[in-house]
């Protein structure tokens, strides 16, 4: 009998991350499970981001600035979102065309590219493709409505490109983005 239950406490602690994980605990990835999957990725992303680095580039091809700086009171921020609104409502994940591009505010007003981030309404994927969204491997995450942004249901997927993020190059919060430089213009 003590065999037995020896044997259930084993198997009851080794599956217990996998029981949080199943209850809604986020999971982080080590940096070495996301590197094996991240790098063709990571590597695109700021191949077509790089010219991005001057914001002025950015809006001139059509992203501007919304919702201010996205922080969060436990996770870190996200950032400036530069949103390209014809790339959002096209219905179509593109890695080679973000819709977003992220920038973190810097203290002497330049903004400085971190990421890219990918969205798309769940009701106009859901359309065309049963499943969840994927780009070269990484699904993007759900975001249900309501939400802090006043959108409806919505996928999206951050990658931290440009700024390593301790959290995971797919987490939807950085959490060493500050949002403390931002100033909004009136």
């Amino acid at each position: 009998m003590t065999r037995h239950l020896l044997i259930g406490v084993l198997v009851l602690t080794a599956s217990w991350p996998t029981l949080i994980r199943a209850q809604g605990k986020p999971h982080h990835p080590s940096p070495r499970e996301e590197k094996a999957g991240a790098g063709d990725l990571v590597t695109l992303v700021r191949e077509v981001t790089e010219r991005f680095k001057d914001v002025s580039v950015a809006e001139a091809e059509g992203y501007s600035l919304m919702f201010g700086c996205v922080s969060g009171p436990d996770w870190g921020a996200m950032g400036l979102h530069y949103v390209n609104l014809p790339l959002v409502v096209d219905g179509m994940l593109d890695p080679a065309q973000p819709e977003i591009v992220i920038y973190e505010p810097q203290p002497n007003g330049r903004p400085k590219l971190i990421g890219a981030d990918y969205l798309v309404f769940a009701d106009g994927w859901h359309a065309a493709n049963a499943a969840t969204p994927q780009l070269m491997g990484q699904l993007l995450h759900l975001f249900e409505s309501p939400n802090r942004f006043g959108l409806p249901d919505f996928y999206t997927l951050h990658v931290w490109a440009w700024k390593d993020n301790p959290a995971g190059t797919f987490s939807n919060w950085h959490t060493t983005v500050s949002c403390n430089a931002f100033t909004p213009e009136n």
